[in-house]
């Protein structure tokens, strides 16, 4: 079996039995957690998992051709494959095929608007039914603010939204612009944090549907407003700006232009805010599995390769907020539902789809766990005076927005 050859030399952490095709037992590693068991049903898994593992494990697992037994799971195979990361990339065949990867990360990234709405429309345009099942209710799908263990996620996800809308430092009449606005959540709750008017833009057709029911439901229609456009189409200019999880479509290729383009939409004593998940290793490439599955043209980037095109702008950083294990218990969260509502969405796509939603939560719950990702929110703005010294000033604003929202939940009850 080739893929022996790339085990025997890579597995150095962890304990994983691969039982081929032919129903030989090939074992590596020292015995160790993470432990895996693994069988391959397709002979031909021998030879591509040894010229691309980190596409073809993926494929598989969807594919029904490598199941995991003797009572390990997806995430424990996913977990013992990151532990030896530098191993399997360190070997001579794969470290090239990174090479390639990464030469060809900016052609890959390349986002002009007519494809950057293809390609959300391949993930976010999905059934609206499949996020309502693992989401919290606001159906906020990017990174929770924890702030104690054990937290829900719902509680989770509404102090992420306090968290950035303190930081945006909002007041009576100002104009908000949230660029990637989702399902509208985060906008609601800055309408209802402070007098302030709101438009959202997206490029998903579902999203936008679901935005403007719930304004309308909320009775916030007049202050908030969601378009289905690229924030490159607007030229008018916000008091606030803000995007969560969208700067991970923009592309390496695009950042001089996002960063450009917010500067021109920012008021001169405006606040910008950023929340994006990062690298912590420095620049790299998308997994190419998550690349042809989940988020075509995605990356996410290291601050090394943000910085530079913001100080380009003229825009000035004023803070800079690296959330860690944050997201890692988000997305246990979302994986944790999924489990539980697995046989409602068999019945809206099929075991295939099933498998691969469990394979991305896993591989990006871990990614977060094994260090290799974070999220940063960075506050952005023309006058460095926009903002107070220290962030003291962010206290009050979440308090009351907490108190707010316990007399909102009181209402609903």
């Amino acid at each position: 079996m080739l893929f022996s050859l790339l085990l025997h030399r890579s597995v150095r952490r962890g304990d994983l039995t691969v039982i081929d095709a032919g129903g030989r037992s090939h074992h590596f590693g020292k015995g160790h957690q993470p432990r895996s068991v693994i069988r391959l049903h397709d002979p031909k898994l021998h030879h591509q998992l040894f010229f691309n593992p980190w596409l073809k494990i993926g494929e598989a697992y969807m594919d029904g051709t490598l199941t995991c037994e003797d009572g390990t799971t997806v995430y424990d195979l996913v977990d013992l494959g990151m532990a030896n990361q530098s191993g399997l990339d360190s070997y001579p065949w794969l470290a090239a095929l990174n090479r390639l990867y990464r030469a060809g990360r900016r052609a890959n990234q390349y986002n002009p608007i007519g494809r950057s709405r293809r390609n959300v429309a391949r993930h976010y345009d999905l059934s609206r039914r499949l996020f309502e099942l693992f989401l919290d209710p606001s159906l906020q799908y990017s990174c929770a603010y924890f702030e104690h263990p054990g937290q829900p996620l719902a509680e989770a996800q509404r102090a992420k939204m306090r968290h950035i809308a303190a930081k945006l430092r909002l007041a009576s009449g100002q104009r908000v612009l949230d660029i990637g606005s989702g399902w509208g959540g985060l906008a609601l709750h800055l309408a209802e944090a402070a007098d302030v008017e709101v438009l959202g833009v997206t490029l998903s057709t579902e999203q936008l549907a679901a935005a403007r029911e719930r304004a309308k439901r909320a009775g916030l229609a007049d202050r908030v407003r969601f378009e289905l456009m690229d924030y490159r189409q607007l030229d008018c200019r916000f008091d606030r700006i803000v995007s969560v999880g969208m700067f991970e479509h923009v592309g390496i290729r695009h950042y001089p232009e996002f960063f450009n383009k917010v500067g021109a939409l920012l008021e001169p004593d405006g606040v910008a805010l950023l929340h994006s998940i990062g690298r912590r290793d420095g620049p790299g490439f998308t997994n190419p599995w998550v690349n042809k599955y989940i988020f075509p043209g995605g990356y996410s980037p290291a601050l090394s390769e943000v910085l530079p095109p913001v100080e380009r702008s003229g825009l000035a950083v004023t803070d800079i907020e690296i959330l860690r294990l944050h997201y890692a218990e988000t997305l246990k969260a979302w994986r944790q539902n999924v489990q539980t509502n697995r046989e409602e969405i068999r019945r809206l796509y099929d075991d295939r789809f099933l498998r691969m939603w469990e394979f991305y939560l896993v591989a990006s719950e871990l990614t977060f766990r094994h260090g290799f990702n974070m999220v940063f929110q960075m506050q952005l703005t023309h006058d460095i005076a926009a903002v107070p010294l220290t962030r003291d000033y962010m206290g009050q604003s979440k308090k009351g927005q907490a108190a707010n929202d316990t007399q909102k939940l009181r209402a609903a009850s």
